[in-house]
């Protein structure tokens, strides 16, 4: 029996990479996945997620829920194809799927089935966990932790030059849930750019033949990342990284400090995350503080995916 885990995300390249671990390892059970717009939009992800499902034999008892369509500052999402491919799968057409969509509030119902076991990871926007908070703040005091993808602290982001992604879409959603939410493991880009599977180890992988559709996918995905930066020794797999933290937090070095995120539609400040890391600086005892991943230890990470999606144990 592994953690039971909840799944949030824009299901594109990284996010199944995260899932097809999760699929892999014995040690996290993922018991339901919130389908999100973001990478594509929400009925694509839909559509990938029953595609994984399919592929990786999800019990039935796996919930698949549809959630948020648009963030909530109210504009048209913005998808990025050039990163993922037109379906989100990077080469691969999933088909279309047209059965139906379990209901946003079954949600609350794995909450109070797995009562303070359950684990919540957000690889992407943060739309639909917001809204969880302003719907049922309660009900959410019964997540044990919860693990977010998202933000840059003091590093380049990778939609503007502070902001990161999931943080930049939605600022409004990230801030509702860093207010209300308790246990918080925030995994930015400081850890996930760092988090490189390269090639070699794709071409390694697939050799062993475990993991359906790594190679297609991260070889998709490494081109992507070679033509914006030609010096890329890999793909960064932001959210299989996420997904690892729970049960692999000796990977990591941590800081808790409090978060602030800009709200104001700048194109270069919007989304940005912000930590007081001044050494010198006293934060006040009751000031919220969030657990932040700064740095983490690559090797471990190596060996542990590698032995994951190989079934060969590295060391």
């Amino acid at each position: 029996m592994g953690l039971k885990v909840l799944f949030f995300g824009d299901v594109g390249i990284d996010d199944t990479i995260a899932l097809t671990y999760a699929y892999l390892t014995d040690k996290i059970d993922i018991v339901g996945v919130v389908a999100d717009y973001g990478n594509v939009s929400r009925e694509k992800t839909v559509t990938n997620v029953h595609y994984l499902a399919k592929l990786f034999h999800f019990p039935s008892e796996v919930k698949i829920i549809g959630g948020a369509e648009v963030p909530m500052t109210g504009e048209e999402p913005i998808f990025y194809p050039e990163v993922h491919g037109e379906y989100g799968l990077g080469p691969i057409e999933p088909g279309v799927y047209e059965g139906v969509i379990e209901n946003f509030f079954e949600i609350v119902n794995l909450i109070n089935k797995y009562e303070n076991e359950l684990i919540i990871v957000n690889a992407g926007r943060l739309t639909s966990l917001a809204t969880m908070f302003i719907l049922f703040q309660s009900l959410m005091k019964k997540v044990k932790a919860f693990y977010i993808m998202g933000g840059a602290f003091m590093v380049p982001g990778n939609v503007t030059p502070v902001s990161e992604a999931n943080f930049h879409a939605d600022p409004i959603a990230v801030r509702v849930v860093l207010t209300y939410a308790e246990n918080v493991t925030i995994i930015p880009l400081n850890v996930t750019n760092r988090a490189i599977v390269t090639p070699e180890m794709v071409n390694y992988i697939d050799y062993k033949g475990k993991a359906p559709v790594l190679k297609p996918l991260l070889d998709f995905y490494f081109k992507f990342y070679k033509k914006t930066n030609p010096s890329i020794l890999g793909s960064p797999v932001h959210d299989a990284i996420t997904l690892m933290a729970p049960i692999r937090e000796d990977m990591f070095t941590f800081k808790s400090l409090p978060v602030h995120i800009v709200l104001r539609d700048e194109m270069i400040a919007r989304g940005q995350s912000i930590a007081d890391i001044r050494p010198y600086v006293k934060i006040a005892e009751n000031e919220k503080k969030h657990r932040i991943a700064f740095d983490f230890d690559y090797p471990k990470f190596f060996n542990d995916f590698m032995s994951v999606m190989t079934g060969e144990e590295f060391r």
